[in-house]
């Protein structure tokens, strides 16, 4: 695992744009995937995992009566893989994770919170391609036919119409990354995709270490998150933009005139703004 540590606004730039040429096309193009999170000690553990360590089987329940009890709203969004994606936008506990393809998007998640100023954050990096080579035979196989990287919600539909039929497929767990269809703006505005693990006891980082996958975290710290956090703003990367609505807007106002300068930059120096 490769971390390294910035400390401006500019060494951002350089480490999450590095090695991101392809000669073959001779265009910025890669394969990574980001992660935001306002703390570095934090690992890749989704919500059900948290909330419902006690007893995961309770997933079963909580899918069900979301399906039950939001039904109007769920009536144009048929499906098991297009409804995850909606739940998991909304706050219930599942096995998904979020991602972006957007390393900046990334580094909103990772300073969004300013109660955890005092903490450093930390961007996650992966290859979706790292992963393909530990899939099941009848995924591997889709995403050669299709010459993709990531799955569509209609290509698993195809095949693992749920996660029993998805845990069916082979006896070690797995990771798949897929992309939602963009039924909500808040998916489109994060770039978003999300990655699940055939069985829901399992972290995606613990496919990741015993599958020796590279993993590059770009480390955060407490006192260069509010610059962070500020320079995203200028670039449209807010949270009127990632929470389209009046809930992001007002978000975004409120951390706007908000008291930060004084309480988190009091002590760097004039030379450190140049």
């Amino acid at each position: 695992m490769q971390e390294i540590v910035i400390h401006n606004w500019d060494e951002l730039q350089q480490v999450v744009f590095d090695d991101v040429w392809d000669g073959k096309i001779m265009r910025y193009r890669d394969n990574r995937i980001y992660r935001g999170m306002s703390d570095l000690r934090w690992d890749l553990v989704p919500s059900l995992n948290r909330i419902c360590a006690h007893d995961l089987s309770l997933e079963a329940h909580v899918l069900r009566s979301f399906r039950k009890y939001g039904y109007a709203d769920l009536v144009n969004c048929p499906g098991f893989w297009r409804q995850l994606p909606v739940a998991q936008h909304h706050g219930l506990p599942t096995r998904l994770l979020d991602w972006t393809y957007s390393p900046l998007v990334a580094a909103h998640f990772a300073t969004e919170d300013t109660t955890r100023y005092d903490l450093d954050g930390v961007i996650w990096c992966l290859d979706v391609t790292d992963f393909k080579a530990y899939l099941p035979d009848a995924l591997s196989k889709m995403l050669h036919d299709t010459g993709s990287n990531i799955f569509t919600i209609g290509m698993l539909e195809d095949i693992v119409p749920d996660f029993e039929a998805m845990r069916a497929l082979a006896d070690e767990p797995y990771a798949l990354f897929f992309e939602p269809s963009s039924m909500i703006d808040r998916i489109t505005n994060q770039y978003a995709l999300f990655s699940v693990v055939s069985d829901r006891s399992v972290m995606l980082s613990e496919i990741v270490r015993s599958k020796d996958i590279p993993v590059r975290k770009i480390v955060i710290p407490g006192e260069v998150k509010l610059e962070i956090r500020d320079k995203l703003d200028y670039i449209n990367i807010s949270e009127r933009m990632i929470y389209p609505g009046l809930d992001g807007v007002c978000k975004w106002i409120t951390r706007r005139y908000s008291a930060l300068g004084p309480q988190y930059n009091a002590n760097r120096n004039d030379e450190e703004h140049v």
